[in-house]
């Protein structure tokens, strides 16, 4: 036992005065006896008896109180306030000497206090300093049946601590007490029961209304009005029993109109001065004090004659399972409504007027439940395992709690770190517990001290601690709001008390006190709690630097947003949440929750934020909030986090087998979808994926030696399945799955253990070599090689063959390449033979799908094959067309070309064509030739990719570029490509060009060499420009046929130069060039001169044409007009008059005047015009269809430029047959000349 040194006997007064009115006083000689007698005693006194003030005062005059002192505990600061002023006026000594009180700080002891009114709390805290309570003689435990959690830890402790003191007294009272369950605890303690009231109190049921908000509001106020009326007894003042705050001051609200009121509110966060006007009596008007359950006990409010007990109350209520503390309203207990009706009948006759019935009242709980079994116990088990006190379970509480709030306790505390898995504190914990604040408040800090924010949590941590000091009275709530708006944060309300503290600061050191308390007031600032908040962070600011943390002595002037609430998360876990919808969140736990309205987050809710608190009224508020970004919460304590990985999969990149993370906190997920190495979770799971997806695909960035080896080999098998288009020849993955299993060490779960395995043994790599015979399940044969070969040779070149097993797939099959630069080298019909191994199984499915007249000559369709393959080989012929011709010889039987349906066989019987450019990469693929070329020609001669070495150039300006080769060779994709270069007219001039075909590349290259010889002879050119079809007639002759003359005079000095090309090789060096151009330039100006006269005497006849075409009208033999205006729009187009020659531009005239005699002769012989007409038609569009499909037909195709004409011949025989035709022309003639142009157009396909 730890014994003070003795100090000097304080001066007690020698005559102490009890009121004999008390009922106490009357049993004063037998709870003197039983004080003197016993360690402990029980007294039970009712509501009145006087056992608060007179008790301390009875142990006085037992001398207690001499050396040591007499210790009274109150559950309320406000109780121990009054209560210690009213034992002071008894004994008629000023307070703060021979009785002070110590409430949180605020101490008004001093040496010569010989009693000591305090807080149940301020007793418990000294048990850290001071084990044996060696300060006091005796203890008087008030208001027990309240059954605080710091009353119920006392009293446990007391009972461990009496044996060690037995000269401690200890007085356990309550007016209503569950005086066995008391006497008990302590050994059958003594109990001494006195009676109450000095006034009796007449309890009347008034019964209930349906709605418990607005009705009990509306019922109250009928209630007040009826004892004003003097209804109950006669008028005087009424004390109001209400939930809380808000209903307190909705009730205020509703009475302001009655003038004869005075209204005072009383509640635990009321300031001072307001709470000092409930206790002074006078006034004008019925006072009627409208409290919280905070006047239930100890107070005596003075002048009460009227108790109005609606009965209910918040209580708070902590939920294990949600980790929420609640604070419903609840039905009190049947001593807490006796308490409340106590209040009343202390000054004379009182009435108890119960908003509920007397059955409800009869059927409630005797007591409250004790907070022990309705709270959290995390600072409990603290403070007992700092102080050593055992295990939580065996500590002999009243009513032990509920083992599932004892473990709750103790994860709490196992999440903040404090405590070991296996309950034992850590270093943590006894840091924690030396500091006086909630163990998650005591966390913060200790973060805080870790990320160099703690001057910053001290300030927030010591505002948390307190009832928040910022006022908002009901009748000016809009003008606190504006005075409190300014220290708002636009992301946090924690960093709103640091606004306000640098305020408070700033204006504490620059005024007096009066002033600074003027300031307050008119800031809607609470003083005393300012004060509070203070003095709290001072003794923070000790605690801290007693644990050597260096607490900087000024708040940075920016705050680190992240360190600070970083640091809060640590003790705010489980109040995280994320937004859902609205401004309501998903929190941890499962729970709902909404931002309290008076937040700053709550108009701008954040994504994710923190909460101070989550409490449950009328629905479940987060209040204190703050926005946070997830990522932080991996990182604040990873220990109470949970993760679940799921989809493992092979990552070929980081040669690991990756997982992807979902992390969840208390059921939240904060995190998902994040890759992680799932090796280190699961090493036998992630080893098997790395061999079925890396080892035996071959799915690796780098493979070591073996597995390249082995690889190669599968490759090569895999290859003859695809060429064979079998799947029986490599054996099954799960084989391959075993082969590696069985040589692998269970370490290696991905590429880095692999190589680290192979290295501690060279020779392993030697046992993870596949042999062939391990792979082959069967071999195919020797003969495979030649019956699918790897290369396709035409003309020199070595196409590359592909072979894929993909069926429905675009692949499918056998694949040939061909760089877009060879596409008009390929063959056209040489790939319907495909390769040899397939070629007999096609032609069969080909037989197979003839009609079943043909069908029928030709079995068995194999036999007939093999036969018919031995006369055929592979060539650029037609497949069906030779295989027809076989089946004729061999079998007599004739097919038809429209019988074959090469179309209705599957795709791999038809080879896949990929064309890619010169590096490679694929352009596109298909599987009919002709489709493809029409693809890549576009309309346009494209151009080959040029070289570095390439003649290409442009601007070219003259001839001064040397010899011009017709064919230029480079390599295109590994394969010899031939282009041709070509002069080639363009927008900005003349340049040389790579050309890939040899046709278009001559065309081109004749318009070339016309552009250059243009651009050369300017002068001339400019000057022909200007005079050719000149003059007043042909003006009006240009409008009247709708024809652009800049154009046409254009086409005819390019016509005349193309004549002077027909008949010779053009030009390819600057000799040949020059020796065209000098002819050219000699004749030029006649010969042109000549082609525009005939040109403008058509244009006179088509105009006279157009002329009688108007007197006809334009409704009148339609068909017939647009036709002769279609060929004569062609005749004079560009690529028509450039090309026509001298020879059939010298026929225009002739052409013109037919059109005008067939349009004179509409209105007579109509009819035998549309005969004509129809037989025309026909053989016109045969020719316009093709030159369609064959761009530059009637300049490559001599055949089709002969054709041509002898169309505009067979037309003047049509319409004009007075007017003789130049070559001998008919229908026959024409279907043999275009016999000859099909013919060509086959031998020379695109």
């Amino acid at each position: 036992m730890n014994t003070p040194t003795p100090a000097p006997e304080r001066a007690v007064p020698e005559q102490i005065h009890f009121p004999e009115q008390l009922p106490v006083s009357e049993r004063r000689a037998d709870i003197e006896a039983a004080i003197r007698d016993h360690q402990v005693v029980i007294l039970a006194g009712e509501t009145g008896s006087g056992k608060t003030t007179q008790l301390p005062k009875i142990c006085l005059s037992l001398g207690r109180g001499r050396r040591q002192r007499i210790g009274h505990t109150q559950p309320r600061r406000i109780a121990a306030r009054t209560v210690a002023q009213r034992i002071a006026d008894e004994l008629n000594s000023p307070l703060g000497e021979l009785v002070g009180y110590q409430i949180r700080f605020n101490d008004t002891l001093s040496d010569a206090s010989a009693i000591k009114l305090m807080t149940d709390g301020i007793l418990l805290a000294e048990l850290t300093h001071d084990r044996d309570l060696s300060a006091y003689d005796t203890l008087i435990i008030d208001e027990a049946h309240e059954r605080s959690l710091n009353i119920d830890f006392l009293l446990g402790y007391l009972k461990q601590l009496l044996p060690r003191r037995p000269d401690l007294k200890v007085i356990v009272t309550s007016a209503t007490i569950d005086v066995a369950r008391f006497s008990a605890h302590f050994n059958d303690a003594p109990i001494i029961e006195v009676s109450g009231r000095t006034y009796p109190v007449t309890v009347q049921y008034l019964g209930e209304t349906e709605d418990r908000d607005e009705g009990v509001r509306q019922q109250i106020v009928e209630v007040l009005n009826d004892i004003e009326r003097g209804q109950f007894g006669p008028r005087g003042d009424a004390l109001v029993f209400l939930p809380g705050e808000r209903d307190i001051r909705e009730l205020a609200k509703a009475l302001r109109h009655n003038e004869r009121l005075r209204v005072l509110p009383l509640y635990a966060r009321l300031s001072q001065a307001e709470q000092n006007r409930v206790f002074t009596s006078g006034g004008a008007g019925m006072r009627v004090v409208l409290a919280t359950n905070v006047a239930e006990t100890s107070l005596t409010v003075p002048g009460i004659r009227y108790v109005i007990d609606p009965g209910e109350a918040r209580i708070s209520r902590y939920s294990v399972r949600s980790r929420l503390q609640r604070l419903p309203i609840e039905p009190i207990s049947r001593a807490s409504a006796n308490q409340r009706m106590g209040r009343c009948g202390r000054v004379a006759e009182g009435v108890c007027l119960r908003l509920y019935s007397e059955p409800d009242f009869e059927g409630r709980p005797e007591f409250t439940d004790p907070e022990i079994r309705r709270t959290n116990l995390a600072a409990v088990v603290l403070r007992m395992l700092e102080l050593g006190l055992g295990d939580v379970a065996r500590f002999p509480f009243i009513d032990p709690p509920d083992a599932k709030a004892v473990r709750d306790g103790y994860r709490l505390l196992e999440e903040l770190g404090a405590v070991s898995a296996r309950g034992r504190l850590t270093a943590l914990g006894r840091k924690l517990a030396r500091l006086p604040v909630d163990p998650r408040l005591g966390r913060m800090l200790l973060a805080a001290s870790e990320s160099g924010c703690l001057a910053e949590v001290l300030v927030i941590v010591s505002a948390m601690s307190i009832q928040d000091p910022r006022e908002r009275p009901a009748d000016k709530q809009a003008q606190s709001d504006q005075a409190h708006a300014r220290f708002q944060h636009p992301q946090s309300d924690f960093l709103a008390w640091l606004a306000l503290w640098r305020h408070y600061e700033s204006q504490r050191q620059a005024l007096s006190q009066n002033q600074l308390r003027k300031l307050c007031q008119r800031e809607y600032l609470a003083f005393m709690r300012m004060r509070e908040w203070r003095d709290i962070h001072s003794q923070l600011v000790i605690a801290c630097r007693q644990l050597g943390f260096r607490v900087r002595p000024q708040l940075p002037e920016e705050e680190a947003y992240e360190a600070i609430h970083r640091a809060l998360l640590t003790g705010l876990l489980g109040n995280v949440a994320q937004r859902d919808e609205g401004k309501q969140f998903n929190a941890t736990r499962n729970r709902k929750v909404l931002v309290f309205p008076g937040s700053g987050q709550y108009k701008k809710p954040p994504p994710w934020l923190v909460a101070g608190e989550v409490v449950e009224t009328t629905q479940v508020y987060a209040r204190q909030c703050a926005a946070i970004e997830p990522d932080w919460l991996l990182r604040v304590n990873p220990h109470v986090l949970k993760r679940h990985h799921y989809e493992p999969a092979w990552q070929r990149r980081s040669g690991r087998v990756m997982a992807k993370e979902r992390v969840t906190l208390y059921g939240l997920t904060i995190s998902d979808g994040r890759r992680v190495h799932f090796g280190e979770i699961d090493a036998a799971a992630a080893r098997d994926i790395f061999i079925r997806d890396a080892l035996v695909t071959g799915n690796v960035m780098k493979p070591p030696a073996f597995l390249r080896d082995n690889l190669a080999l599968m490759r090569s098998v895999e290859e003859l399945e695809s060429r064979t288009r079998r799947r029986d020849l490599l054996i099954e993955e799960e084989s391959l799955v075993r082969f590696y299993d069985e040589r692998l060490g269970t370490a290696c779960v991905g590429m880095t253990s692999l190589i680290k395995w192979l290295k501690q043994d060279r020779t392993r790599e030697q046992h993870l070599l596949l042999k062939r015979e391990q792979i082959l399940v069967r071999d195919p044969g020797a003969e495979v090689e030649a019956q699918f070969p790897p290369t396709l040779h035409w003309q020199g070149v070595d196409y590359q063959l592909r072979y894929q097993f993909e069926p429905g797939r675009e692949n499918d099959g056998v694949s040939i390449t061909i760089p877009l630069p060879l596409l008009n080298r390929a063959p056209r019909y040489l790939f319907d033979w495909l390769v040899p191994g397939l070629l007999r199984d096609k032609c069969i499915a080909l037989i197979k799908g003839l009609p079943k007249s043909s069908r029928k000559q030709l079995v068995p369709a194999p036999d007939v094959v093999d036969a018919a393959l031995a006369e055929l080989t592979a060539e650029d012929t037609d497949l069906c067309t030779a295989l027809g011709g076989v089946l004729k010889r061999q079998r007599g039987v004739q097919v038809s070309p429209s019988e074959w349906q090469p179309g209705q066989l599957e795709d791999f019987y038809r080879m896949n064509i990929r064309v890619v450019d010169a590096a490679g990469k694929l352009l596109g693929q298909g599987r009919d030739m002709a489709a493809l070329v029409a693809e890549f020609r576009g309309g346009e001669t494209p151009a080959a990719t040029p070289q570095a070495d390439s003649p290409e150039r442009a601007a070219v300006e003259r001839w001064d570029f040397g010899e011009l080769p017709a064919v230029w060779k480079s390599r295109a994709a590994g394969l010899e490509v031939i282009a041709h270069p070509a002069l080639l007219p363009e927008t900005a001039g003349v340049a040389i060009r790579l050309l890939d075909y040899p046709g278009e590349a001559a065309l081109a290259h004749e318009a070339g060499l016309v552009a250059l010889a243009i651009k050369q002879a300017s002068q001339l050119i400019k000057s022909l420009r200007k005079s050719l079809l000149a003059g007043n007639e042909l003006t009006l002759a240009f409008a009247a046929v709708e024809v652009d003359r800049k154009q046409l005079v254009e086409d005819v000095i390019a016509a005349v130069a193309h004549q002077h090309l027909r008949g010779m090789e053009p030009p390819r060096n600057e000799a040949a060039f020059k020796a065209w151009f000098d002819t050219l330039r000699t004749n030029w100006h006649a010969e042109t001169a000549a082609v525009a006269g005939q040109i403008g005497e058509a244009l006179t006849a088509w105009t006279a044409a157009r002329t009688a075409a108007t007197r006809l009208g334009s409704q009148d033999y339609v068909d017939s007009q647009q036709d002769c205006w279609r060929n004569m729009a062609t005749l004079l187009a560009s690529d028509t008059v450039r090309y026509a020659g001298s020879e059939w531009l010298a026929q225009y005239p002739r052409y013109a005047r037919a059109a005008e005699h067939r349009i004179s002769r509409l209105n007579g012989q109509y009819l035998k015009d549309q005969k004509a007409l129809q037989l025309l038609t026909p053989w016109a569009g045969k020719l316009e269809i093709a030159t369609k499909q064959y761009p530059g037909l009637l300049r490559l195709s001599e055949e089709a430029y002969v054709y041509q004409w002898m169309l505009e011949e067979f037309r003047v025989s049509l319409f004009a047959q007075h007017m003789k035709t130049r070559l001998p022309v008919s229908s026959k003639r024409l279907e043999q000349q275009w016999q000859q142009v099909q013919r060509w157009m086959v031998d020379n396909p695109r």
